[in-house]
């Protein structure tokens, strides 16, 4: 049994200490789920800020997300990687670019609406994104082989039917080129004239290059401005100095709950501040693999989490303690306590992991960012607390620790314990 209890408390000896290398160093050149592959926000790296509003009334979910998708891959070609484009609300658009100065120069960069058109080879414009009613990556057969491959439908307006019309039928034999942000994104030539205001785009495309093409267009050929109501730049002293506070309650905060464990349950409190241990680590590497932004709120929703997973710690020692002073054995009290604590920590953790769920989907900015990091740590606790511990504390009573000691039960509540029965 001794044997057993070692090799319990060896394993998670290794694991503790290679979660921690992992945490702190990172696998590999890239250093993947380290603390220093975790992306910060703003408000702690340093930046600019931009909330631009749809200029119409009602506005679909889909018009956002193509917005949203067409803000973002101009942040992409103006080379800022770790820009981030993101719905707020119903109507709005929060655009965040870690590390530039002057936000005024990104609005202007950026520029507020795309600009599609369609161009005959001698440069002239044939249409606009504003005759394009939609556009969408089909399946089936586009030559005369039978073979099914994907293609971009089109489909246009009233006013663009006609202007299509003319345009094919004036350039039957060549090129109409899709021009996106002055950047050619196709260049299908014409078959035929269309007079019915539907067009094909074919040219071998795979699935996935059907869908970009089409996303593309779409972009293009938004029904509504974007206008800037908000913008703000974030200086990166003002981040480093958030950052290095936040860091330093971060750390403050857990020590003294370390402190508290193990004074408050002696033994079992060295259990759980070694479970502690992983839930930490565990929270980096989740963070960093998820590509998570950490701002100034998600690190109050770590800290948060990290006194949930004690306060499910201290729900099992007391359910344990309660039946040590009832006369039971460590071991059967240990089984007993975990059993009886589950429901009430399964009951405390999913309620409050449903209010997270509300704060992410109804709330924006950091409130999104607080609730992120508490859905992540709910999970995480629960697990190190269920089943982390309960490994360590088995490991610590087959190694021959069963004292009621271990878990702060005096002699003297065994005493009157036994008398109540």
């Amino acid at each position: 049994m001794k044997q057993k209890g070692v090799a319990r408390l060896l394993l998670m000896a290794v694991l503790a200490v290679i979660a921690v290398g992992i945490a702190v160093f990172g696998v590999g050149e890239a250093r993947y789920l380290s603390v220093a592959n975790i992306k910060l926000g703003l408000d702690l790296s340093g930046g600019a800020y931009i909330v631009y509003q749809a200029e119409k009334e009602d506005v679909t979910p889909e018009e956002m997300d193509n917005a949203v998708s067409l803000i973002q891959r101009r942040l992409d070609r103006k080379g800022w990687s770790e820009g981030e484009a993101s719905k707020e609300g119903d109507n709005r658009i929060r655009v965040e670019i870690p590390g530039i100065e002057d936000v005024e120069t990104a609005v202007e960069e950026l520029g507020a609406t795309a600009q599609l058109s369609f161009v005959a080879e001698d440069g002239t414009v044939l249409l606009t994104g504003a005759d394009v009613e939609d556009a969408q990556k089909q399946v089936g057969q586009v030559s005369q082989n039978g073979v099914s491959e994907p293609y971009v439908a089109l489909r246009f307006t009233a006013e663009g039917r006609e202007k299509f019309a003319q345009a094919t039928a004036a350039n039957v034999g060549k090129p109409i080129y899709i021009v996106m942000d002055d950047e050619a994104v196709s260049a299908p030539v014409v078959q035929a004239a269309i007079t019915d205001g539907n067009a094909s785009i074919t040219g071998n495309f795979t699935p996935e290059e059907a869908e970009e093409l089409a996303v593309r267009i779409r972009e293009g050929s938004l029904p509504f401005a974007l206008s800037v109501v908000d913008m703000k730049n974030v200086g990166a002293r003002l981040g480093e100095n958030s950052l290095e506070t936040s860091l330093k309650a971060a750390v403050i905060g857990v020590a003294l709950v370390l402190v508290f464990m193990c004074l408050a349950y002696r033994g079992a409190g060295f259990a759980a501040d070694w479970a502690l241990v992983f839930y930490m680590t565990l929270e980096v590497m989740v963070l960093s693999l998820f590509g998570v932004t950490l701002t100034l709120a998600g690190v109050a929703g770590i800290i948060l989490s990290v006194g949930m997973a004690v306060d499910a710690n201290v729900v099992i020692f007391e359910r344990i303690k309660e039946e040590i002073i009832a006369g039971q054995s460590v071991r059967l009290a240990g089984q007993k306590g975990f059993s009886r604590a589950l429901p009430a920590i399964l009951d405390g953790n999913i309620t409050t992991l449903i209010a997270a769920l509300v704060l992410y989907f109804m709330g924006t900015g950091s409130v999104r960012g607080f609730a992120q990091t508490l859905m992540i740590g709910i999970v995480l606790s629960m697990f190190t607390a269920v089943f982390v511990t309960r490994f360590i504390l088995k490991g610590f009573v087959d190694l021959g620790v069963d004292r009621p000691g271990f878990f702060a039960v005096k002699k003297e509540a065994m005493a009157e314990g036994g008398t109540k029965q």
